[in-house]
């Protein structure tokens, strides 16, 4: 199914199924799962599950910080960069409901860490919002320290972590007894930016309204009419989407101004970018499934502003200089000659050599 063009059977599925959205993705491979699988298979009846303990010492001087808020110890916090990046928020907001004043915070995400101490800049503008929300937490504390911890080390956070993402416990007398919370919502809620944009009056605007409800554009003359006529020949309608019949009659999906703007920036530097030409740009479009009235043209003029393609682009490293024409001030004053040979077989008059001469200006 990935050519655009098919023979036979082939070509007739695809015309039929075109007009479901339906992605074609490769299976997983399944090799991991085999030893899980063939354990299972295998399991003893007489086996009873080892009991271990958290190899954490610090656990019983955590709790009692905990128990005791208003003592000098510090309360150590951990989390886990792998459940959630940002998940220390929760554990502040804990640690500011127990009235803890001098917290150590643990985590194992040098990312996180090191843009909470202000050492890596910050780049990611969904980042920016939860930093700044961090920084108002700890506000509510005398002293906050942000420590890295690899993530070897955090056995207690990587744990904690494990039990969380439980669902389903067959025994629960066999469980230690650890109080944990999972919150439904995430720690900290912030909308990035405006709102998404949305193309009101895209160009298929006629189209769509005739081929739905055989309704023409206001105050359009006859031969308008005459040409939205045969201008929705191309054009199928499936459900609240619709699509272009193509050369090899292909459906290709119309999109409007601001989804084509997506596009353009995903095809042409993207991850799978190639930073192509605008007349390779339309075809690898058009061979993905999409399609827009203005389709070249806007690639033509979006590659031409990409800003890469400018810097890294071929260029003529010779500066643009005037023609002159070279006259010379005599014939043959800087010439040069030249012998072909020997010639076999001989020419008609015996010769086996050719002497050629050039003059430099008039060549």
């Amino acid at each position: 199914m990935e050519p655009t063009a098919l023979n036979g059977k082939m070509a007739r599925w695809q015309i039929l199924l075109s007009k479901f959205d339906i992605a074609y993705v490769n299976q997983k491979a399944v090799k991991g799962s085999a030893i899980a699988e063939f354990l299972a298979s295998r399991t003893l009846e007489d086996y009873e599950p080892l009991n271990f303990d958290f190899p954490n010492e610090d656990l019983m001087y955590v709790a009692t910080a905990k128990e005791d808020p208003h003592e000098n110890h510090p309360c150590k916090l951990s989390f886990d960069g792998a459940s959630n990046a940002i998940a220390c928020i929760m554990g502040i907001r804990v640690a500011i409901e127990r009235k803890i004043k001098i917290l150590e915070v643990y985590g194992d995400s040098a990312l996180v860490i090191y843009q909470l101490k202000g050492e890596w800049e910050m780049r990611d503008p969904k980042l920016v919002r939860y930093r700044k929300l961090v920084l108002e937490l700890i506000k509510e504390f005398d002293s906050v320290t942000f420590c890295y911890l690899p993530r070897d080390e955090n056995q207690m956070a990587d744990a904690l972590a494990t039990l969380a993402s439980m669902i389903k416990v067959n025994k629960l007398e066999d469980m230690k007894p650890i109080q944990i919370n999972i919150h439904k919502a995430p720690a900290h809620c912030c909308n990035i930016g405006n709102k998404e944009e949305k193309d009101d009056h895209p160009w298929y605007h006629d189209i769509l309204r005739y081929v739905r409800i055989r309704e023409y554009p206001d105050h359009t003359t006859e031969n308008d009419k005459r040409t939205l006529r045969r201008l929705v020949i191309d054009y199928v309608l499936d459900g609240e989407i619709l699509y272009k019949k193509g050369k090899n009659q292909v459906l290709l999906r119309c999109v409007d101004a601001v989804e084509a703007k997506k596009i353009l920036e995903e095809v042409h530097e993207g991850i799978c970018g190639t930073h192509a030409n605008g007349f390779t740009m339309a075809r690898q479009i058009m061979r993905f499934g999409y399609y827009w009235s203005t389709m070249e043209v806007d690639c033509i003029s979006y590659a031409k502003k990409c800003h890469k393609c400018q810097i890294y682009g071929d260029k003529m490293h010779a500066p643009p200089s005037p023609l002159h024409v070279t006259i010379s001030p005599w014939p043959f004053s800087m010439w040069g000659i030249d012998v072909i040979g020997p010639i076999s077989p001989k020419a008609s008059n015996g010769h086996r050599f050719i002497f050629v001469v050039i003059d430099y200006f008039t060549k």
